[in-house]
């Protein structure tokens, strides 16, 4: 009895413990903010009404896995969080090469939007001049000007069809032009695939005969691609959304569809019957 009678109360040591929310909202700074150190987060802390210790900060940190501001910065400038934070400025260009069924090589320069896979056909032709690969680059940026398009870089690789007219043209409208490394596909990555899925999709099933027909052809893929072929990307939607796409679901009685052939019978496409 004596002793329950003489027993002080304790009290807990130390800092008391961070709160769970606060927790999540310190690693959300971290996270989405890689250059901030513990002293500016615990800044943008107090401005938004919580005390909190850099120490504290520290230790909550490395309970949940991540370094101090310089490694956590130096693992997110990649290459590919680069092209994600600048991509709506950034317009790629490359040339397809199609052969035909009398064995003409023709070639199809076109340019691509790397924010939202917009892809912009300039023309075909079987002698790619310099002269006329700039031509096509004047006539895109009149398109893109009546669009208030931005082009804060161009992405192109090292072939000597652009010549320093067609550079100049971009840089007179303050976009940067990137030549990518030699023998380096990955550096302009969107435009290869792109190629890859034209010819995968369309130009693998199809005997070309000429350049009009080609260019037939690829004005049909190239609106297709735009207008309705999802892209993972994008969250499975196309660069152009349409008025239908995005529309509440129409009661149960009214699931029938209706099939649009592109191409003749090579591709279809299904919209929601009247």
């Amino acid at each position: 009895m004596v002793r329950r009678h003489w027993t002080y109360p304790t009290r807990p040591r130390g800092r008391p413990p961070v709160p769970d929310q606060l927790q999540s909202l310190i690693v959300r700074l971290a996270t989405e903010n890689p250059r901030w150190g513990y002293q500016r987060i615990r800044g943008e802390l107090l401005r938004l009404g919580y005390r909190v210790s850099a120490s504290s900060i520290a230790r909550v940190l490395r309970a949940n896995g991540l370094q101090p501001a310089p490694r956590r910065a130096a693992t997110s400038t990649t290459w590919r969080s680069f092209l994600r934070r600048q991509a709506a400025g950034i317009l790629a260009c490359d040339f397809l090469t199609v052969d035909t069924v009398f064995l003409q090589r023709l070639y199809v320069l076109f340019f691509i939007q790397l924010h939202n896979r917009r892809v912009h056909l300039a023309c075909v032709t079987a002698n790619p001049t310099g002269a006329w690969v700039a031509q096509q680059a004047r006539n895109l940026l009149v398109a893109l000007d009546e669009q208030t398009t931005v082009v804060r870089f161009l992405l192109r690789d090292r072939d000597s069809k652009c010549t320093r007219a067609f550079d100049d043209l971009w840089r007179a409208v303050g976009a940067k032009v990137i030549r990518t490394p030699i023998q380096a596909p990955n550096a302009n990555a969107i435009a290869e695939r792109w190629v890859g899925t034209v010819r995968r999709e369309c130009l693998d099933h199809l005997l070309i005969t000429g350049r009009r027909h080609l260019l037939r052809v690829l004005h049909g893929y190239v609106q297709h691609d735009n207008r309705h072929r999802p892209h993972r990307s994008l969250d499975l939607s196309a660069p152009e959304q349409s008025a239908r796409q995005g529309m509440a679901e129409p009661p149960a009685a009214a699931w029938q569809r209706h099939r649009c052939e592109v191409l003749g019978d090579l591709i279809h496409e299904y919209e929601r019957a009247a």
